[in-house]
């Protein structure tokens, strides 16, 4: 029986069990526990800032135009402190986490002489890259989450809880708040897969899991950097960075959906393209480590 037929035979089952050991690979790793501790302190140094500024009294940060969009917010409603460790981790940090774990996929195992091995299992070269690619965006998720429950936890003990305003001026319930703060999360996560995707295609690339890593991270602070140059405007809609911030109209009432759907599309894009670009390089790619 050849390969091939093989991998067409493996079960559910199996392959259930390779995401699972990839899972446990990836997040037993103290690399990715320290990108999620730093990620959990984001919030907490943000809460605390905040709180040292006003007294908690919401006295002061009220300001302007300065700072993430719910920052004025947080003195009144610790929930929002949600809203404002999202807008400040998506430019960077998330997307960094992300950059490494996705940079680390393949040409981690590369340089640790372990992908040979991996590929004598029966599941073959492309569900084994679909496997990868799914822990990435597991740990998009996880990520995200542990951002939003550690500004959670931070905005319940330091400030005062209640019913949120949304950005168009009209109250909601505190339970639809928090439906409101897990749907931003998710979309938060959903913003990650065209990084998660371009990390992949760069890991496919190397057999060096620092410089897939440290690729990965240079072009997302290039794309960063191009983003805010006002003589590229034409450019910026397409890239992948642009749109990240839309989450925030899914607090004003009703809900605007045209940027949270560019964002999503262009997420979908840069996945499908980079994706394929990664699947085409792994699959073809001669192993030797």
């Amino acid at each position: 029986m050849s390969r091939a037929e093989t991998a067409g035979r493996v079960s559910p089952l199996w392959t259930f069990g390779l995401f699972r050991s990839e899972l446990l690979t990836t997040f037993r790793r103290w690399r990715t526990l320290a990108l999620l501790g730093v990620l959990a302190a984001v919030p907490v140094l943000v809460g605390v800032a905040v709180r040292i500024e006003t007294g908690g009294d919401g006295s002061a940060g009220g300001g302007g135009g300065g700072g993430p969009a719910f920052i004025s917010q947080i003195t009144n409603n610790g929930l929002f402190l949600v809203f404002t460790a999202l807008a400040v981790t998506l430019p960077f940090f998330l997307p960094m986490a992300v950059g490494v774990v996705a940079g680390d996929a393949v040409a981690g195992e590369a340089n640790a002489g372990t992908l040979r091995y991996l590929l004598v299992a029966p599941a073959g070269r492309s569900r084994l890259l679909l496997t990868k690619y799914a822990t990435v965006m597991a740990f998009c998720l996880v990520a995200t989450l542990v951002v939003a429950l550690s500004a959670l936890i931070t905005g319940a003990l330091l400030f005062p809880l209640g019913d949120p305003t949304t950005i168009s001026g009209t109250r909601i319930g505190f339970a639809e708040g928090l439906v409101r703060a897990l749907l931003i999360a998710l979309v938060v996560a959903l913003s990650l897969i065209g990084v998660a995707a371009l990390g992949l295609f760069v890991s496919t690339l190397t057999n060096s899991g620092i410089a897939a890593m440290a690729t990965t991270v240079g072009l997302l602070t290039t794309v960063q950097i191009l983003d805010q140059l006002p003589q590229l405007h034409a450019l910026h809609p397409y890239l992948f960075s642009h749109h990240w911030l839309s989450f925030a109209d899914l607090m004003r009432e009703p809900v605007y959906w045209d940027d949270l759907t560019k964002n999503l599309g262009l997420q979908a894009l840069y996945a499908a393209v980079f994706g394929s670009a990664a699947w085409a390089r792994f699959t073809a790619r001669d192993i030797t480590a």
